[in-house]
């Protein structure tokens, strides 16, 4: 019998050996799962949306981007035709005479020969110029275009990342309100409080969750005003803080913020005039077409039984002068040159405007911030002290409602105080003619 007791025991213990081996195992495998279920829920930083990669997704499918590459080659294009040796290709000339549908008496005369147009004095050299300056004006025009879109994915962004702020609030304070409300029904179980303090308690978990609501409906509305423009695969409302795509400020970047001639706006509209002097004095060359060069050779026999003779010719066309035609031509490029400088002179003065603006503003916001960040750290610790003396009963509940609406509001202006200087910052950097990053 003790031997039976014996193997029972034995039994037993490899018995609770195996299940004990079981659970721990089941208990690794639950763990492994659970912690690969939340690595695959959480984003990962290539995943999340960023204000550099919403502005090169939105420039890349723009007409401008689309087009430039063939715009850079025809600018190359124009450059070699500009260095070439002709103005116009070389045209060759092939000609025969005879006599066979009348007399035929076996005159035969046969010519070829080549025109080779030649460039007026000085107008080789200011196609040169031109050439040049259309070069570098699609690239200041590129710049310019976008810095465009940035401004147009700028304003997007920044009222997205506005409304992901009142949604983070309105959840914050949906959360706290709830938890005051479980507290109440403890309190109102137990005897402490009454119904009608329940009732307040659920009237404001309401009102927090309507607010709620309403926060996802406008952040969902600023997403898909967004989204279209950039055609970014995301959420609605991505994990990251908003505070994480806040761009350094201008100060930071010297060699772009040391004057208003840097501006793409400026510089599109000074190569846009180096473009248009370039058209006039070019046009000024051209005061006739261009004259031709003509070099032949003449075979020719005058009857039968004669042996061929062979001639050379050489020859010079020159055209007249294009008279009128001409002078409007001139007088039309003048005008867009007197056009594109006083352009020039009204934008310099509106980015300056805009420049000290944008400054202004972002001064401003800064001392915003400050303040409300101050009013917010007043605020939780007012909440702390209410929310303690609610407990030991010191304070009703109406009064602990206004504090938390209090503490909620001052949250959400500190919050939104940091994204408007986030976008302060970024419209400066507009202002200034700095492209996201």
């Amino acid at each position: 019998m003790h031997r039976r007791r014996f193997l029972a025991a034995g039994q037993w213990q490899h018995a609770a050996r195996a299940n004990l081996t079981l659970a721990l195992a089941a208990a690794l495998t639950g763990g492994l799962i659970e912690a690969h279920a939340q690595t695959a829920a959480t984003p990962t930083v290539q995943d999340r949306p960023t204000l550099r990669a919403a502005f090169e997704a939105a420039w890349a499918r723009q007409p401008e981007a689309q087009a430039l590459a063939a715009r850079r080659d025809a600018a190359r294009a124009q450059q070699q035709a500009a260095r070439s040796l002709t103005p116009e290709p070389v045209a060759m000339e092939l000609s025969t005479k005879t006599d066979r549908l009348n007399r035929n008496l076996g005159t035969r005369e046969y010519d070829i020969g080549v025109a080779i147009p030649l460039w007026l004095p000085g107008e080789r050299g200011r196609s040169q110029a031109l050439a040049d300056a259309e070069g570098r004006a699609i690239e200041s025009r590129t710049t310019a275009a976008q810095l465009r879109v940035a401004a147009t994915v700028r304003e997007g962004w920044w009222t997205w990342q506005r409304a992901r702020v009142e949604l983070d609030a309105a959840r914050g304070q949906l959360d706290n309100v709830r938890r005051i409300a479980a507290d109440v029904g403890k309190r109102l179980k137990a005897g402490d409080l009454a119904r009608a303090d329940q009732h307040q308690a659920d009237g404001a978990v309401a009102a927090a969750e309507a607010a709620v609501a309403q926060a996802e409906g406008s952040l969902t509305a600023a997403w898909q005003q967004l989204r279209p423009l950039v055609d970014m695969p995301g959420a609605a409302a991505p994990s990251h803080s908003p505070s994480a795509d806040a761009e350094p400020e201008p100060s930071t970047v010297p060699s772009a913020a040391d004057g208003l001639e840097t501006h793409a706006e400026l510089l599109s509209l000074k190569d846009r005039s180096a473009v248009a002097d370039g058209v006039a004095a070019l046009a000024a060359t051209q005061s006739r077409a261009s004259p031709e060069l003509t070099i032949a050779a003449t075979r020719d026999r005058g009857t039968y039984g004669e042996s061929y003779q062979q001639t050379f010719t050489v020859g010079v066309r020159i055209p007249f002068g294009a008279g009128p035609r001409h002078d409007a031509r001139v007088a039309s490029a003048r005008a867009e040159v007197v056009e594109l400088q006083a352009q020039m002179a009204l934008e310099r003065a509106r980015l300056a405007g805009e420049r000290e603006a944008a400054r202004a503003r972002a001064d401003a916001a800064r001392t915003q911030l400050a303040a409300t960040e101050r009013r917010a750290q007043l605020a939780r610790e007012s909440r702390g002290f209410f929310d303690k003396s609610f407990r030991l009963g010191e304070s009703d509940l109406p009064t602990r409602l206004r504090i938390e609406a209090d503490a909620a509001d001052a949250e959400r202006q500190a919050l939104r105080a940091r994204i408007e200087l986030a976008a302060a910052i970024s419209a400066w950097r507009q202002a200034l003619g700095l492209l996201p990053q």
